[in-house]
């Protein structure tokens, strides 16, 4: 099974005072505005590319991540996922160098450990995580909640590796 999907923009004007917008295949994204303004500057009248990378590790990462307790038996009631991008200027040009993924989820029956095991999981399979390989550092905090949203404990990966710390 695969599957392909579409993005479109359009830009009009030079640099810094051109502007563009974009589109989705699906139509979930319609005539959205973007430019100069709103990637660096805190212009919230339209949208960015790092927004939308955002948006996308997000929401994979939270499917892969729900995917990942039913194959192991859980079902999960909630997930919450912030993505945070961080561009910066490097070399004359800009660079991502970072991702923060927060992720808040209640899952019955799921203990600790199995929970962070799950969530680095999905952190590491999920297909946008993947494409962002380049990125030198994607980082997880994972929070496993009781019903009722009482935060049981948290874990926070840097490095990718298995270890707890917090």
């Amino acid at each position: 099974m695969g599957s392909e999907r579409k993005g479109t923009v359009h830009w009009e004007g030079r640099g810094k005072e051109g502007k563009g917008r974009i589109g989705t295949e699906s139509g979930a994204l319609a005539d959205v505005s973007y430019g100069f303004a709103t990637r660096f500057e805190d212009d919230k009248r339209g949208t960015n590319p790092e927004e939308l990378i955002a948006a996308a590790h997000a929401s994979c990462f939270t499917m892969a991540f729900s995917f990942a307790c039913d194959k192991a038996g859980f079902a999960t009631e909630s997930v919450d996922t912030t993505a945070s991008v961080r561009l910066v200027s490097r070399d004359g040009g800009f660079a991502i160098d970072r991702i923060t993924l927060e992720m808040r989820a209640s899952v019955p029956g799921l203990d600790e450990a199995k929970f962070q095991e799950i969530a680095q999981g999905a952190k590491a399979g999920c297909p946008v995580s993947k494409a962002l390989a380049g990125v030198p550092d994607i980082r997880l905090t994972a929070t496993l909640v009781q019903r009722g949203g009482e935060r049981l404990r948290s874990h926070v990966d840097r490095c990718g590796c298995r270890c707890q710390r917090a």
